[in-house]
């Protein structure tokens, strides 16, 4: 075989390749609606579950689940888990500032992300024994079973302060990678982390 035809035959299987994984990407991927994932994720945006990651909750993932009574699939971040303590506490100068006691035993802490302090401005407090807002911070314990879930936009977020707790058995995977557009990132970013709380327990 000539030099050009060796060429020819990579390039043409190279061509085939990027075809198969756009077909892919359209066919297996899920579609990002919406901004109550914004800047982790995009509208538009196409992301991918990890094999085998569905009913799996894990703390800080970013998960592919149905809320209780809710068909459509949506794209949130797991805070909370099963036994954990959870509450959100609004105050003038910081009004969403989530609190979680992991396994509901030692020090409460606060869940801090950037994405969060720079996008959240609405005052409101959590949480209902369901899971949703509340009138005034609430320290819940999550159920046996279910989780607590949050959006990355939080103003423009319809999470369990809307839906209550998640239940693990209706997630149906964990994003794994943002397929579109293609990140070089190993993951999607901005996962929070816990830090200390010194202000008063709800």
């Amino acid at each position: 075989m000539s030099a050009r035809r060796a060429a020819g035959a990579v390039l043409g299987a190279g061509v085939l390749l990027c075809l198969l994984a756009g077909v892919a990407v359209t066919a297996l991927g899920v579609r990002v609606d919406g901004t109550s994932m914004a800047p982790t994720l995009h509208r538009g945006d196409r992301v991918l579950a990890a094999p085998g990651s569905a009913g799996e909750a894990r703390r800080f993932d970013v998960v592919l689940l149905r809320a209780t009574n809710k068909d459509t699939l949506m794209v949130k971040r797991v805070i909370g888990l099963p036994g954990d303590r959870v509450a959100i506490v609004s105050t003038p100068d910081e009004p969403f500032q989530v609190l979680l006691q992991e396994g509901g035993k030692g020090p409460l802490r606060r869940v801090a992300a950037p994405q969060w302090a720079a996008q959240a401005h609405r005052t409101g407090a959590c949480c209902t024994p369901e899971g949703t807002r509340s009138a005034r911070a609430e320290l819940r314990t999550v159920p046996e079973g279910s989780f607590f879930y949050l959006g990355d936009n939080p103003d423009l977020s319809d999470d369990s302060r809307a839906y209550g707790w998640g239940e693990i058995d209706r997630i149906e995977g964990r994003v794994g990678v943002r397929a579109y557009p293609v990140s070089t990132s190993p993951d999607i970013g901005n996962r929070p982390v816990l830090e200390e709380y010194r202000g008063p327990s709800p």
